[in-house]
């Protein structure tokens, strides 16, 4: 959550204020989730989080012009979101072979880790380990690229 916040803010310490705010905001809206796709359901309300902090910033007459309804994703959305998922595939193109097939179906098809592992037939530590190593490789990827 960091790292996106990191990436749509450009400042350390308002990404990390934004994290924050990101999981305590999970934390009370936890009984409307659906339970489907965790992750997708964080970077959300991460985004969320950083646009509008980011409208915050602008002078009152632009925040009228781009008001827009919660649930509908705004131009600005929809191109961070592209350009997270473009870095993010790049990233994960990068693995070693032994971990690009379960990082692509955990971190770009939103997969869980007992279905990756019922699906090809591996353990489920198996799995969570290669997932884990993945995070790891890919979060020192990323930092190396942010500005």
């Amino acid at each position: 959550m960091f790292s996106l916040c990191l990436k749509i803010m450009h400042d350390y310490f308002a990404a990390d204020g934004l994290t924050q705010e990101t999981f305590l905001t999970a934390y009370q809206k936890w009984s409307q989730f659906d339970g489907q796709n965790e992750k997708a359901w964080l970077c959300r309300i991460a985004s969320n989080k950083a646009i509008d902090y980011l409208r915050k910033q602008k002078p009152a007459a632009d925040l009228d012009q781009v008001a827009e309804p919660a649930d509908r994703q705004t131009p600005l959305d929809q191109v961070l979101n592209q350009e997270l998922m473009e870095e993010l595939q790049e990233a994960v193109k990068k693995l070693p072979d032994s971990l690009k097939g379960d990082a692509e179906l955990y971190f770009l098809m939103g997969k869980k880790t007992k279905e990756i592992a019922k699906e090809h037939g591996k353990p489920l530590k198996t799995v969570q380990t290669h997932i884990y190593r993945a995070r790891e490789l890919l979060k020192k990827q990323l930092e190396r690229r942010q500005p």
